[in-house]
């Protein structure tokens, strides 16, 4: 199959124009699987409540996930894509999940970044693993790659590739996702903002670089900076699945759970 990103940067609470840039970039993509930004359609850098609520929308009935339903019906893609999702009055930091069937799921951010506790709840899905019958997918965002128990679980839960949306600030991520790769053998597809947000004295600047990495640490496709561009990579998910290091190592099957209970505890 083929899996790939859009990279772009998003024009701060311009929902209708992020939707339109991101349907065209997808029209253009030869895929079966596409990985948009996190919060793709309504920029990042927020100084308000009002602000966040105002771009805020019910997951699948609000406008984007009903945009990407449709386009990815008419294209037979299935598509990941970050958003701030308005459930019964709670925010969270989003991704939906559609196929060329419709709606699948979503996964809400567990890990929250900086003032994202400020405007949104910590995500209450937990890591799930969605069947789309030419792979199994996982969701996770931006700052879940900084934690290995996210990778790991999904991964454990048969995930044959991760999708992350991000909005990257910190220059590590890309490096990173080399290693949550050779450590659980799985696909993943980082899709990165690029462009920089300033407003009331604050400044992010987003590192690009959206990347598809393979089970063995391999760079498939890695973006550059700056420049909006469409990434797509062959892969083949019986790769993901065979879980071997060599003959007798496993790195599944060889993990010491019994050695590893301190680690629910805050210190160890």
């Amino acid at each position: 199959m083929k899996a790939g990103f859009i990279q772009f940067s998003p024009e701060f609470g311009e929902a209708d124009a992020n939707i339109e840039k991101a349907l065209s970039m997808i029209e253009k993509a030869n895929a079966d699987l596409i990985v948009l930004p996190e919060l793709f359609n309504s920029g990042y850098l927020f100084i308000s409540q009002k602000e966040v609520d105002a771009v805020a929308e019910e997951i699948p009935a609000g406008k984007t996930t009903r945009a990407l339903c449709a386009i990815a019906r008419r294209k037979k893609i299935n598509i990941v894509a970050g958003i701030i999702e308005n459930f019964q009055g709670d925010l969270y930091n989003s991704a939906v999940l559609v196929s060329p069937a419709g709606y699948v799921g979503a996964y809400r951010k567990i890990h929250l970044f900086n003032e994202e506790n400020l405007w949104f709840k910590p995500g209450n899905t937990g890591f799930n693993v969605f069947d789309l019958g030419i792979c199994r997918i996982g969701i996770m965002i931006c700052f879940d790659w900084f934690f290995p128990e996210a990778a790991r679980i999904l991964a454990l839960k048969g995930a044959d590739i991760i999708c992350h949306p991000a909005n990257l600030v910190l220059p590590y991520c890309q490096d990173a996702m080399v290693t949550r790769c050779l450590e659980n053998k799985v696909y993943t597809v980082t899709a990165n903002r690029t462009g920089f947000e300033e407003r009331s004295g604050k400044k992010y600047s987003y590192t690009g670089k959206s990347q598809i990495t393979a089970p063995d640490a391999r760079i498939l496709y890695q973006a550059d900076a700056q420049n909006d561009e469409i990434g797509v990579a062959e892969i083949d998910v019986r790769t993901a699945r065979n879980k071997k290091i060599n003959k007798y190592n496993d790195v599944f099957t060889d993990r010491r759970t019994d050695c590893y209970k301190k680690l629910i505890k805050t210190k160890i």
